[in-house]
């Protein structure tokens, strides 16, 4: 299949693939729209089944980071790429190298950072052949983990003040998928706002440390999605929520940090007529590319955390807009994005 007749394709600028026999190097970096700015995303590295299956997550992540970044109101564009290969046994500065060599052959159109099975160490491998990469402790941002939960912790609040009126958390239950960097971070956050936490994921020690720390419930990955709670949390990876998943919400409301967590975009609007209130994700899990985005000589992080806070106001906008056009939030963060990206660039004469 051509890349321009893929399902996920959505009028991308650039689409490379990378290979480099030495080092095994097999990788795809997609920028999607450079309106804003030269395009930011992390680097993910995952043993997909094939190279169909590559493509088609680095075809949606770049999109979703052109919409993260303009609702962010952040100066970028969306990129993003990813690595075939098992994190836990492919990694190599050979690897790492390579893809830092084929990142700087675009001349500065695409930034790369961390993403799903990459740390900062590995970008700043990346580095030694790049100067365009973000989130490395020499820019001062360091990791975008503990950001991007404050994102998602100020973006639940939002939430549940518009679906219930309340201004605190104290008392509600938050079952949260996932409990890895950003996940135990949200713990953290929901914990000292007084929430009652129940967490599933599938790494015992992750889980072992919330139950320690935050006197956190364990339930079964399978069980997470039919458990009474307030609000559901996906934190780990996407498609989440799809036809079988569906039925089985007890929660009032969707807000967690994975990406693509809508397995179609109908699922919106089934959230909707549910009357479940669905917090878009790249609205709410943006806190972590807010805050690479002002790294640097002169960074600021009390500064970064603020702009990252923004994300409560940006979200109680997209909840009114759905309201008012009585459409899913979904599709009303689309709209917003779409009218700060695509308005950017001004039309020849």
């Amino acid at each position: 299949m051509s890349v321009f007749e893929h399902r996920e394709f959505d009028g991308h600028e650039q689409v490379v693939f990378c290979h480099d026999a030495d080092s095994g190097l097999k990788a795809i970096i997609a920028v999607h729209n450079t309106n804003r700015g030269p395009a930011l995303g992390g680097c993910r590295m995952w043993p997909y089944a094939d190279e169909a299956e590559a493509l088609t997550d680095a075809l949606r992540l770049s999109r979703g980071m052109t919409y993260k970044s303009a609702l962010a109101g952040l100066d970028f564009g969306g990129g993003k790429s990813v690595i075939i290969g098992d994190p836990r046994k492919d990694k190599s500065d050979a690897l790492f190298g390579a893809m830092g060599r084929f990142v700087d052959s675009l001349g500065g159109r695409y930034t790369v950072a961390e993403d799903v099975g990459i740390s900062v160490p590995d970008v700043e491998i990346m580095e030694r052949e790049t100067r365009h990469v973000a989130g490395t402790r020499k820019g001062g941002a360091g990791d975008p983990s503990p950001a991007t939960a404050y994102g998602v912790f100020m973006g639940l609040k939002a939430a549940v003040r518009h679906k219930t009126g309340r201004d605190n958390l104290r008392g509600l239950r938050v079952a949260v998928q996932g409990v890895g960097h950003v996940g135990y971070y949200l713990c953290k956050h929901l914990s000292d706002a007084g929430v009652e936490l129940i967490v599933s994921d599938i790494a015992q020690d992750s889980l072992d440390r919330v139950v320690a720390e935050f006197d956190a419930k364990v339930v079964a990955p399978e069980a997470i999605y039919a458990v009474e709670a307030d609000i559901f949390a996906p934190c780990a990876l996407g498609a989440v929520i799809n036809d079988e998943t569906l039925p089985l919400l007890k929660a009032q409301i969707v807000a967690g940090s994975a990406n693509n967590q809508l397995a179609e975009a109908r699922h919106g609007e089934a959230l909707r007529q549910r009357g479940i209130l669905y917090a878009p994700d790249y609205v709410l899990n943006a806190g972590g590319i807010v805050l690479i985005s002002q790294e640097g000589p002169r960074y600021d992080e009390a500064k970064a955390y603020a702009h990252v806070a923004r994300i409560h106001d940006t979200l109680l906008e997209i909840f009114r807009r759905a309201d008012t056009r009585r459409i899913a939030t979904s599709e009303a963060a689309d709209y917003l994005a779409e009218e700060r990206f695509r308005k950017t660039r001004p039309q020849a004469a």
